[in-house]
């Protein structure tokens, strides 16, 4: 597989060009675009070109297989950045794998190590998180199932639903939390926007354009003197929506927070009784 650029032909590495000139078969997601890079590299491939995209990918991962175990050099590229990164490729690989056939990569441009690089954020220690859900709540739900996660966050996200995804962000992470969006890095018009989700949802709910990456600043540490009754709450209430029982939900908080679960117990009883 070779990585492709994600905006700049000039980005594409020595070797991609070699490879798309040398190899037998050349699957790509958009063969339309695969043309329009050969042009922008001035390479003519020698090999069979063929399609391979998330509609026909399960049934086209056996005949490229079968090209493999004849002998053939199969070379696999997506529209921009690396194969399998929220792309097709995982299937083939994987095939490939099991039948012991050696896989290797053309190193390449990727959109989540150059927003990771460019946000201004921890980048120590990160989860790729891909695309969120499209309904809004399946979208909470696996944004709650990340809440405490200290890991800085990377997303995909397409532009008509970044301002829902920007403001559930908000809604799960706090709004005061750290972001970043990225928007068409590599090209013309690159943009990186950065503030509180709060502030970037409503940003982005004027209208936004182009491809998005979305890095979000991990969950904070505290200390136990530093977390208060509210922010105690916040936590159980996070981990019941997303399916802990309530005794489960208290204990771990507790666990996490360094603090007694008569505490956080207490807290949640208050709040109840508050109307909160």
């Amino acid at each position: 597989m070779a990585g492709t650029p994600i905006g700049d032909s000039a980005d594409a590495p020595p070797r991609l060009a070699e490879e798309l000139a040398g190899a037998d078969v050349v699957a790509a997601e958009d063969t339309r675009r695969l043309r329009r890079l050969t042009q922008a590299l001035g390479v003519t491939p020698r090999g069979r070109i063929v399609s391979y995209f998330e509609g026909n990918e399960s049934a086209r991962t056996p005949e490229l297989v079968a090209e493999l175990l004849g002998g053939a050099r199969v070379l696999l590229v997506t529209d921009a950045g690396m194969p399998s990164v929220s792309d097709p490729g995982y299937r083939l690989v994987a095939a490939a794998v099991e039948k012991d056939i050696r896989v290797t990569a053309v190193p390449g441009p990727s959109a989540v190590l150059t927003a990771l690089a460019l946000s201004g954020l921890p980048v120590d220690r990160f989860c790729f998180e891909g695309f969120l859900p499209r309904k809004a709540g399946e979208r909470l739900s696996r944004l709650r199932e990340v809440a405490e996660e200290r890991r800085t966050l990377v997303y995909f996200e397409a532009p008509h639903r970044l301002d829902d995804t920007l403001a559930a962000m908000a809604e799960v992470f706090g709004a005061e939390r750290r972001a970043a969006v990225c928007r068409e890095l590599t090209k013309t018009y690159e943009e990186v926007r950065r503030g509180g989700l709060g502030e970037l949802a409503a940003w982005a709910a004027e209208g936004v354009r182009g491809e998005i990456t979305v890095v979000v600043e991990g969950a904070p540490e505290k200390g136990a003197e530093e977390i208060g009754a509210e922010e105690l709450v916040r936590r159980v209430r996070v981990r019941e929506e997303a399916g802990e029982r309530r005794k489960e939900a208290i204990a771990a908080v507790a666990a996490a927070a360094g603090v007694p679960k008569r505490e956080v117990f207490d807290a949640v009883v208050a709040a109840k009784n508050a109307g909160a």
